[in-house]
Formats: C-alpha cells, structure tokens, sequence
C-alpha cells in the first residue's frame, strides 16, 4: 500500500455463523445475480421483434442489446467501491429498486428513446447490484465455506445468462417480446424481499475521500474499451472513430494507473497486480469469458441458419454447456481442496481447449447437432472448474474491506473479456467466411454474390433470387461458414494452450484466506463498521 495512507488497523468483517442465515444470503444474492446476467443476453432472442416494434435498424437493435452491458462494465469498478463505504445491504436493495423500475419501463417503452434509456438504467442498477452479491458472499462466509459458496455463484454467473435466453426465447415464443422483462421484475422482487430480511447490514468505514479522479478516469476506460470492441468488427479497425474513442480509453486508462499509484485513498491499489492470484485469475477468466463468448457467437447462426432451428430450440441446444458449467463449478471448490487451485485451474483449461479442438474437427455442414455436443461438454466442464477458483484467487487477493472492489474487478474481467472474445473470434469467423466463400460462387450473378459474401445469413437471406443455382449458394454460404468457425476454434485453441503454460507457470499455489498471507502489509485506512 501507499506510505502515506494514515496509520490504524483493519478489523475483520463480521461473519454469519448460522448455517441457516448463510444460505438464505447465498439464496437471496444468486437470485440478485441472475436478474442481472439474465438480461445481459435476454434481447437476443428479440431483435427482429424490436426491429419491427420500434421501426429500428439493426444497429440501433444493436444498440438496444449493447447499451445494457456498457453501462454496467463502465460503473462496475466505481460502484463497487461504493458498496465497501456506504453499506452493502443499502447498495444492494437501492440497485434492486433502479433495476426492477427500469425493467417496467422498459417493459412498456412506446419509443426507441425511451427503451434506450430504460436499458441505461437497468445498467446502472446492475452495477451496484453484481459486485455487491459477491462480497456479500466474502465478506459474510468463514474462510471454510466461502469456496462453496463462490462456487454457487460461480455457477449462476456463468450459466445464468444461457438459461436467461432459454426463458426468454420461451416467453417470445408465447407471448411478446414485453413479456422478457417479466423474468428480471420477478426475480428483482424475489431478491429484494430475502435480502432484506437475511443480508447482513456492514460496510467498510475510511478516513479518506472517495477517489472520484479514478473513477471517472475508469469509466472513460472502460466505455471507450468496450464501445470500441462492440462497434470496431462492423466499422473497421482501421475506422477514425474506432482509433480516437480508442485512444482517449488508453489515455485513461494510462491516466488511471498513475493515479491510482500516487493516491492515498485508490479506488484499485493497481500494486496488488503483482500477486499471482489477482494477474492469474483476472487473466484466466478475461480469457476464458472471451472464448466462451465468441463460441456463443459462432453456434447461434449454425443452429438458426446452417440447421435451420427456431430462436427456442437453439438456445436449448446450448443447455448441455451451461448445466455442465454450473454442476462442474459446484465440484471445483473440492477438487481444489484435493489438488490445488492451480492444478483445478489448468485442468479445467486443458478440458475446455480439447471441447473447441473437437468443435473444430467434427463439426460439418451436413453433421447436425451431435457432433457438436461432446464440445460443448467439454467447453461446460472444463470452465466451471476453472472458473470457479479464479474468482476465489481474485477475491482472496484483495484486503476484505476491498471486497466490493475486488468483485467489481471481477465483473468486470469478465464483460471486458466476452467483448474481446466476440471481437476477435467473430472476426476470424467473418474473415475465414468471406475468404472461402470467393471460390465458390462461380457463376452467380454478382449481385447476388456480393450480398452473399457479407455473411452468412445474408446469403440465406439472398438465395431466393439465385433461381436454379439457390442449391449450389446456400452450400457454398454453410461449407464457408464451416472454414471460418474451424478457423476460429484453432485460434481459440492456442489462445487456451498459452494461457494453461501461463497458468502453470504463474497461478496460485492455494486459495488463501481474506487479507491474510496475501496481504504483504495492513490496510490501515479502513476500520470495519457495522450499520445498526
């Protein structure tokens, strides 16, 4: 730590020892987390809907869907410190009200301006209430149970968001696309009532200001970064706009760094990176959340396209990875105890990496959905085990009076990863596509050629006008789209093969207790206070 932070010593956060009362406040935080991870997916399954209802373009449909998660990854650092000074139970119900009243107004919005702004908020609601949940959680659990514990939120924080589109594409099919917001309302409700009465009411007293320069300079960071990486594979990365929102995030981010080292009261003492267990962990879950993100990408238009199935039935498809996520997760805290968390970490990577290499080798245009799934099992059970003690390695990394810094990092990690992943591997997937697909249109007319060459599904949106080559175009769209997921999934198997030398190498040894061993020094400017 700094110097120059005042003398005085951290006391423990208070922790509940009812067994009872701890489940009841894993219950409660859970169903807070998923309201907020159901409904960064939700709209996807809506969109030609939305295009419809509100006259919308596809970008402004885009943006419709993308508002939500930059507005929660912008304020997740700044708002889980809040957390930590004002009192966690107070952020949490207060980010529970914002959400469940942006929800109903989004549910009703008569114009696109308004929905916009509904989605906005929502995201501010989720930024206070998805880092809370886990420190919550670290903050209230003993060392002995607390690996359970993030297992179980792991396991929702990974698997909540496919189960989310499974709802939700089953209440379109149904109902309305108003009718997805039913779930985050309910669920909302739910959360807010159980935490009320079982969370626990603390919070972390300091003696020095709020960093509002860190901030600020963390959300222009995180806004340009997440813009960028969300607009950069339609405009160009080449595109002027892209470079300029690009280069003030870096300066930010740049701007942030030097702040947050000279300080007194950081918002993220940036030193702590120095540790193997928050650079391991923050590395392997931006990674991993960043090829889980870009397989989602590439499987949603093999299933609706290449095999031709309903929004519904291709999100059940999904189900096998995201029930295998959430089961391994629970099973990682234990086979951590056994081996490591290390080993569990690196284990759960080599799996994962062997379910895209088998993506990769047997999936085919004419295979259908069976060769898929062995991948997807394996992509499943391989991230729920490394998942789970990552978030352990980053939460254990920082002082407990940081917890809601630590679990905002955490967070954070993870949206900032998927965006890199749908970037890169959309990319590849795009690239592979188009390169393929130039030696297999002799003879279409080039008009038709050219809309083809966009995408896939702009060629089976363009068949109908090939007249007798409508055969040979839709094979040539599916047999290209197979070259640019292949290559895809490679790249995304060397990307797992580094970071398993990476995690080798550098992860933790153990998962150590809260603001023990890991802390080389006290954290003297906080003093644990109990609101009454």
């Amino acid at each position: 730590m700094n110097a120059n932070e005042p003398s005085g010593a951290a006391s423990a956060a208070p922790v509940i020892e009812d067994p009872r009362r701890r489940r009841t406040i894993l219950i409660a935080v859970c169903i807070a987390l998923m309201s907020v991870v159901a409904s960064v997916s939700g709209l996807n399954v809506a969109q030609p809907q939305l295009a419809d209802t509100f006259a919308a373009s596809q970008g402004q449909v885009l943006w419709i869907i993308n508002v939500y998660t930059l507005t929660l990854a912008a304020l997740l650092l700044p708002l889980g410190a809040v957390g930590d000074r004002w009192g966690r139970k107070p952020v949490l119900l207060l980010g529970l009200a914002v959400f469940g009243i942006a929800n109903i107004a989004a549910s009703i919005a008569p114009t696109i301006e308004i929905m916009v702004a509904a989605r906005v908020l929502a995201g501010v609601g989720a930024a206070m209430i998805m880092p809370v949940t886990l420190s919550v959680i670290t903050a209230s659990f003993p060392d002995e149970e607390r690996s359970k514990a993030i297992g179980v939120w792991t396991a929702v924080a990974g698997g909540g968001g496919i189960l989310g589109m499974y709802l939700s594409a089953l209440l379109v099919d149904i109902a309305t696309w108003r009718w997805l917001f039913i779930l985050p309302i309910a669920l909302t409700g739910t959360a807010a009532m159980i935490a009320a009465r079982s969370v626990p009411n603390s919070h972390e007293r300091t003696t020095g200001r709020y960093d509002f320069v860190g901030a600020i300079t963390s959300v222009i960071a995180a806004v340009g970064i997440t813009y960028a990486l969300h607009e950069a594979p339609s405009l160009g990365w080449d595109d002027t706009s892209i470079l300029g929102i690009l280069g003030v995030a870096v300066s930010a981010a740049i701007i942030f760094v030097v702040w947050e080292l000279h300080t007194p009261t950081p918002l993220l003492d940036v030193r702590h990176f120095q540790k193997r267990d928050l650079s391991s962990g923050s590395t392997l879950l931006l990674v991993l959340f960043g090829v889980q993100a870009g397989v989602s990408l590439v499987l949603y238009p093999f299933f609706q396209i290449v095999l031709g199935w309903s929004g519904l039935l291709s999100t059940l498809a999904m189900m096998p990875m995201a029930v295998l996520m959430m089961l391994a997760s629970g099973l990682a805290p234990k086979l951590a105890a056994r081996i490591g968390a290390r080993a569990t970490m690196s284990t759960g990577l080599l799996i994962a990496g062997i379910g895209l290499a088998l993506m990769a080798v047997l999936v085919s245009a004419d295979g259908g959905y069976l060769p898929v799934l062995p991948g997807l099992i394996a992509m499943g059970l391989g991230a729920g085990l490394a998942m789970t003690p990552s978030t352990e390695a980053i939460t254990s990394s920082l002082p407990r009076e940081q917890q809601g810094v630590a679990s905002a990092l955490n967070d954070l990690t993870r949206e900032l990863g998927a965006a890199l992943g749908i970037a890169l591997l959309g990319g590849l997937l795009t690239a592979g596509y188009q390169a393929a697909i130039d030696q297999r249109l002799d003879g279409i007319p080039d008009s038709i050629a050219g809309t083809a060459r966009e995408g896939i599904a702009n060629a089976a949106a363009v068949s109908s006008q090939a007249g007798s080559q409508t055969e040979q175009l839709i094979n040539a769209a599916q047999e290209s789209f197979i070259t640019g997921w292949q290559q895809a999934m490679w790249v995304g198997v060397g990307v797992i093969a580094a970071l398993v030398i990476y995690v080798v190498l550098r992860g933790p040894t153990s998962t150590s207790p809260i603001n023990d061993a890991n802390d080389a020094e006290p954290t003297p400017q906080y003093s644990q206070q109990p609101i009454q």
